[in-house]
């Protein structure tokens, strides 16, 4: 007897019940590898959020702390950096570009970097993606903002309107209402902090705290803001700066040179390492959500598993027909368990047209939202070795079905029970 035509006109006389148990293998597939594909390109996207960049450089603290507050904007930093040490550095032979960046005001919630018009042009991110403007363009005034695509959004601010930022980043702040900004550029989202940060030209930080000292406005020395234009607006220190150097070669000398600095205790990390030891921190969430996907496709086997004992003891006629008309003990138990079989690729196969779908339905907005790409392509060796563990589960499921048929005697399902 030949198994195939007999195990699919089975599976069709209860087409009812397999349908049930496709569905549920194909969605608990789809959400294995839909778990699987953002943890690889959360993963990806993480650890790409800054590219092109050297050396991150500030007070000395610990990397993921300088990481976080000079690139993700969380927290504080421990001490600020000189702005002569900062220059001192900046004309270092190996060093091709600095970026300075000066963090500490705020404006609805969204933080507010002080930076040099070089940082629209050295920042990338991804796959060294450069930053790209929707609408406007970068400083050209001292009271020009730069806003991120998220605080467009969210805030539904256009190209020339007005802004004022506000001294602190908590609950309790105080507005530079005298000193208004405009906003000159909106950025194409990235994906990254800048989508949330507002960028102002480092003068216009020290512009803004001209009549400010140690956090507090000085009363009776308000200076207007066309009076702080004539000031001296060179800082006195900065948050953290971006290096970029002339050689890759020279980045771990010029790493150990700073961090023995002399005239100031600095630190000095490369983003990349930084990046990996930060996601060894956020990735423990990822994984358990891998683990909870790979307990949802237990459960659709599980599930698959259950239906065909249920209807084991419903087929007892059917197998002992089949037995009365020749069929050996074995080939019985074959046919069952390529039943199991066929379900369960029916499943994985059902799960990834569930999957591409979903994928080609949400790529546009999850990159424009969320800076997330998918791209529609083959399943990754980690998906492939996670469908054969899901394939194998599912002949091992459709084992027990088998072999209890299989145990059975040709008069058990002739004789009549009461």
């Amino acid at each position: 007897m030949t198994l195939l035509p007999l195990a699919l006109k089975s599976l069709a006389n209860r087409r009812f019940t397999v349908l049930l148990t496709l569905a549920t293998i194909a969605l608990s597939v789809a959400l294995l590898l839909g778990v699987q594909r953002v943890h690889d390109e959360a993963r990806q996207s993480f650890a790409s959020t800054i590219s092109g960049t050297d050396l991150i450089v500030g007070a000395r603290s610990g990397p993921i702390n300088l990481l976080l507050y000079s690139i993700f904007h969380i927290g504080d930093a421990t001490n600020n950096v000189s702005w002569q040490s900062y220059g001192e550095i900046a004309a270092w032979p190996d060093v091709d570009w600095a970026v300075p960046i000066s963090l500490g005001d705020s404006h609805h919630g969204f933080r507010v970097v002080g930076t040099s018009g070089d940082f629209f042009a050295h920042y990338h991110y991804g796959a060294k993606h450069a930053l790209e403007f929707s609408a406007g363009s970068p400083f050209s005034d001292l009271y020009d903002a730069v806003i991120g695509a998220e605080v467009a959004r969210k805030l539904g601010y256009v190209i020339g309107q007005p802004i004022v930022i506000a001294h602190g980043t908590g609950a309790l702040v105080t507005e530079h209402a005298d000193k208004p900004f405009r906003i000159s550029g909106i950025l194409q989202p990235t994906g990254t902090p800048v989508d949330t940060s507002v960028f102002v030209n480092l003068g216009a930080i020290e512009a803004i705290h001209a009549d400010w000292q140690s956090g507090t406005r000085i009363p009776g020395t308000e200076i207007s803001a066309g009076a702080a234009r004539k000031l001296d607006l060179t800082p006195t220190a900065i948050t953290a700066f971006l290096l970029g150097l002339k050689s890759r070669v020279a980045t771990f000398d010029l790493q150990r040179q700073i961090n023995d600095y002399r005239a100031e205790p600095l630190l000095a990390i490369l983003p990349g390492i930084a990046l990996q030891q930060l996601w060894g921190l956020v990735g423990v969430a990822e994984n358990a959500l891998l683990i909870v996907s790979a307990l949802v496709v237990v459960a659709g086997l599980l599930g698959m598993l259950n239906a065909l004992l249920t209807t084991l003891n419903e087929r007892r006629r059917e197998m002992a027909i089949l037995r009365a008309l020749g069929a050996r003990p074995h080939i019985v138990f074959g046919m069952l368990l390529l039943e199991a079989s066929l379900l369960t690729l029916l499943g994985i196969a059902l799960g990834l047209i569930l999957l591409y779908a979903g994928l080609a339905a949400a790529s546009s907005y999850v990159e424009a939202h969320y800076g997330l790409h998918f791209a529609i392509s083959l399943p990754s060796m980690r998906e492939i070795v996670l469908l054969g563990m899901v394939c194998a589960g599912g002949v091992l499921a459709g084992c027990l079905p088998a072999w209890l048929a299989y145990r059975r005697a040709l008069g058990d399902g002739l004789s009549m029970r009461t």
